[in-house]
């Protein structure tokens, strides 16, 4: 206390002179005309700038949640766009194909937009590393998809990052079928060239054509039928003589892919579940 009063009777007269400028300033703008604009429009002026850092720094730290946002939005508008495109291509041959088939394609699947951190295209067995892991719900089996089709499954999982296998490694068998046809096979690479890969176990009496658009099937959980996988380049006999084996144009440039969106259904454990009792049962 007693140092309280040393300061006080030390800094009196400089205290005295702060009390009588703040009051002598407060009678000038509260009771002059000019002096008050000036002082509103300088206080106005200097607020405004303060509430514009604000909202930027705000902006700023929103820009993830709005980057991901985004990245949905983009992968859904990017799939309309190809589908669009197809549905006017063969608008004048196949009626069946429909917009609202197309549109309804990621229906009751959500979406973790994600960026490639790693990756690889000319290896046997291709690997890619995306910045999204457990914490925001990516679990090993589901699928990975960009603006242009299909990239692989989830293949392992820490908080924070994920591997995914993609189209082209030597282990990936996604199940495909012909679009306007019920022809399904599965997809998989030679380990040759990155923009191709063979679609296999196609019937001998199927009729099929260079040209032909490969979609996903659906008999999985992992991705919804109907996604865009490429088009058939190529027909030939396979190995046993017993099938065809078509080469596949894909879709997705692999050498450079960037941001992509794993995709998570509501019903993943229910079907899990299902698939456990019958290999239990084996």
């Amino acid at each position: 206390m007693q140092g309280l009063f040393d300061f006080l009777k030390k800094y009196s007269y400089w205290l005295l002179f702060i009390l009588l400028e703040g009051g002598s300033l407060l009678l000038l703008f509260r009771f002059n005309l000019y002096q008050g604009s000036v002082w509103f429009t300088s206080a106005n002026t200097v607020s405004g700038r303060v509430l514009e850092w604000e909202s930027d720094f705000l902006s700023y730290i929103a820009l993830g949640e709005r980057n991901k946002d985004l990245m949905r939005k983009n992968l859904v508008l990017e799939q309309r766009v190809r589908a669009l495109t197809e549905l006017l291509d063969r608008a004048e041959h196949d009626s069946t194909y429909t917009e609202m088939r197309q549109s309804e394609l990621l229906d009751g699947f959500g979406m973790v937009p994600a960026e490639v951190v790693s990756n690889s295209v000319n290896k046997h067995n291709n690997y890619l590393t995306i910045n999204k892991g457990e914490l925001e719900g990516v679990k090993p089996e589901m699928g990975v998809v960009c603006g242009t089709g299909i990239v692989g499954i989830v293949y392992l999982t820490s908080p924070h990052y994920a591997i995914v296998m993609p189209l082209l490694n030597s282990k990936s068998n996604i199940s495909c079928c012909l679009r306007g046809t019920d022809y399904f096979g599965y997809l998989r690479w030679d380990g040759r060239h990155p923009l191709y890969a063979s679609l296999g176990d196609i019937p001998r009496h199927a009729r099929l054509k260079e040209g032909m658009t490969v979609e996903t099937s659906g008999f999985s959980a992992v991705f919804p039928a109907g996604l865009f996988v490429g088009k058939v380049t190529k027909v030939e006999n396979s190995e046993d003589g017993l099938s065809y084996k078509l080469q596949v144009n894909l879709s997705t440039d692999f050498a450079r892919l960037r941001d992509v969106c794993v995709l998570t259904t509501p019903n993943r454990v229910e079907i899990d579940s299902l698939q456990q009792k019958i290999e239990s049962e084996k």
